[in-house]
């Protein structure tokens, strides 16, 4: 079977679920499960804490896992991202009072707290920055209030919680963070289970990204409508039992539907529908 090391907690647990749960793999039933075993799928789902799951994949007791990019990287876990998965989104800042900083050129000889050691000691050693970093679990915001650093790097979703601590971010993000479908690196690149639980997770995001659009129009309108909706490779035009006219179906991106549906009207096309995508290979 292939193992698999899902989070059990945090920002990542739900919706690594509900995208595992749309690919067609069984879930627990409730949070204390730490595995289930999908002999239907050969899979057995690993719940773990998300900043232990790089460990476990790198080890090599487990093939895959899911877990954020920023704790891939902070873990120096010998493993490597194989697959975004589009949620969990952040971005990592430095931040600091106002004026006390306005790049990382300011860090020099200064202390910077945080949870992601791993990720700024590296940053910093890539941009030749000699500064202190501290360790520090759980909310680092009060780190320079109480004298433990001059400056503090974390995950920065709004900002409020910096502003309201009286501090702003500076300078460039150390890097952008999202889930990731995470392998041991050197592991087979083909293995077909690998490949096959890669291709369900694309499929959801493409089923997430798309809706099938479905729509009639006359033939002389077809070039243009075509042009509205080229599909991925092509659409599919069949013609209707009234001469002069074509049926049309097409994939076309969800954000931008209303507005290929109004185009679609304006040029003359009519019984314009849209059907959400459920599953999806390409």
């Amino acid at each position: 079977m292939l193992r698999i090391a899902v989070p059990n907690k945090g920002s990542l647990s739900g919706p690594a679920a509900d995208m595992l749960h749309e690919a067609g793999y069984r879930q627990r039933r409730e949070s204390k499960e730490l595995r289930v075993v999908d002999p239907v799928n050969e899979v057995e789902l690993f719940y773990l804490r998300p900043r232990d799951i790089a460990i476990y994949v790198s080890s090599g007791r487990l093939d895959i896992g899911i877990t954020g990019r920023d704790l891939l990287v902070d873990s120096g876990a010998d493993a490597e991202e194989i697959l975004p998965l589009g949620f969990a989104r952040s971005t990592f800042r430095f931040a600091s009072r106002p004026g006390a900083a306005t790049g990382i050129q300011d860090l020099k000889g200064k202390t910077v707290a945080t949870s992601y050691e791993g990720i700024v000691a590296a940053h910093l050693a890539d941009q030749g920055i000699d500064a202190s970093v501290v360790h520090l679990d759980g909310a680092v915001e009060t780190a320079i209030e109480l004298g433990v650093a001059e400056v503090i790097a974390d995950v920065v979703e709004t900002g409020t919680s910096l502003r309201n601590a009286g501090l702003e971010v500076f300078g460039e993000p150390i890097m952008k963070s999202e889930a990731v479908v995470i392998r041991r690196r050197g592991a087979e690149a083909d293995d077909p289970k690998v490949q096959q639980f890669l291709r369900r997770l694309q499929g959801v995001l493409v089923a997430r990204t798309y809706v099938m659009m479905d729509y009639d129009c006359r033939v002389e309108q077809l070039e243009k409508a075509v042009a509205l909706t080229p599909g991925l490779e092509s659409p599919t035009v069949s013609p209707l039992h009234n001469e002069g006219w074509v049926a049309v179906r097409a994939m076309v991106p969800a954000k931008e539907a209303q507005r290929i549906m109004d185009d679609l009207y304006d040029i003359g096309a009519r019984a314009i529908l849209t059907t959400a995508i459920h599953a999806c290979r390409l």
